[in-house]
């Protein structure tokens, strides 16, 4: 699935600011006048001091698997709101534009968990974005990413910059200039929502109209360079952004890496979350992937991928055989010579 993330400089769970709050309120701490001489002095052991598992992933989307993406979570109350309004106006949800498959013919997207489609995933990825900013819970913001206090143009910022939300086209035109541009990929496009979202959370701040363009820079900067193989460098992004300087790029990289607790580590299964969560996303608001008639050579390449992945479990089986056999040997080699002695 492209580069390897695997180079995290900060492991495992992310500390959160309220982190010490909590840990205070459940675990009190013990003084010496409550611990008996024999014992001598109390040290809490460190799993009493972690955090709940259930807590943590509530938290920490971004770092646990099991835990609900903040995107799809923030776009129910849109698609809720949609089907009532349908149901109330016995309206259908419009033009049924999915092909299915049937007895001839079999319909498939190009778009793998390891391959996405890059213009799909692009769209699929602002459309969350675009929820992020329509349903924020405040405007919790840093000047590193004050669009009028460090702007990417020249062009003099709107007075109401900070107050209209940006359209989903004019988000998915600002990723796609950086993504073409730079020749970026889909999985690229992946890691950037999940780098946005870890910032929302360990930072506690929202994405708003006035920072949701540096905060989105700063994702992708950070993203192509942990996730792909030949990394983008500050100054090619400033022959994107004609107007933008090196000295801005590289400070806001500083802090955006800073906000993230120097945690770049992407998990396989926290990107899978993430790209299947995408797709939902992009079933319930009629942005369907394209979908294609499996031809013969689609149909032989398929076939000939499952083969491979079917040999190596086999492999992986008997290996895993032959080592379960040799323990028992063992086992049974020691029993005869207890028996034996």
């Amino acid at each position: 699935m492209g580069g390897s993330v695997s180079c995290c400089i900060s492991p495992g769970e992310s500390p959160k600011i309220h982190r010490r709050e909590v840990e205070l309120e459940e675990c009190p701490i013990t003084t010496t006048e409550d611990v008996s001489e024999d014992t001598g002095t109390y040290l809490q052991h460190i799993s009493d001091r972690e955090l709940p598992d259930e807590l943590a992933q509530e938290s920490n989307p971004s770092d646990h698997p099991r835990a609900s993406t903040l995107f799809l979570n923030k776009s129910q109350t849109d698609v809720r709101e949609k089907r009532k309004s349908n149901y109330l106006n016995h309206m259908s949800p419009g033009q049924l534009t999915k092909k299915y498959s049937s007895c001839s013919t079999i319909f498939i997207d190009d778009s793998t968990v390891s391959q996405p489609n890059l213009k799909s995933t692009i769209k699929c990825v602002a459309l969350a974005m675009y929820y992020h900013i329509k349903n924020r819970d405040s405007n919790r913001t840093l000047d590193i990413f004050d669009e009028k206090k460090h702007p990417l143009t020249r062009d003099k910022v709107p007075d109401d910059y900070s107050v209209v939300d940006p359209e989903h086209k004019l988000i998915y035109r600002f990723i796609r200039t950086l993504f073409s541009s730079a020749q970026l990929t889909a999985e690229c496009a992946i890691v950037t929502l999940v780098y946005l979202e870890r910032l929302l959370t360990y930072a506690e701040m929202d994405i708003c109209p006035c920072n949701w363009k540096r905060i989105v820079l700063g994702a992708i900067l950070l993203a192509s360079k942990v996730w792909d193989d030949q990394a983008v460098w500050n100054v090619d992004y400033c022959q994107i952004l004609k107007d933008i300087t090196v000295e801005d790029m590289n400070e806001m990289e500083r802090h955006f890496l800073e906000l993230l607790q120097f945690n770049i580590n992407v998990p396989a299964s926290v990107y899978a979350k993430y790209y299947f969560d995408l797709r939902s996303l992009a079933d319930e608001n009629n942005l369907s992937f394209p979908l294609e008639p499996l031809s013969n050579q689609r149909a032989q390449k398929l076939e000939a991928i499952s083969r491979l992945c079917e040999d190596r479990y086999k492999d992986l089986s008997k290996s895993c055989m032959r080592r379960s056999v040799s323990v028992d040997n063992m086992v049974g080699i020691k029993s005869s010579h207890a028996v034996l002695s």
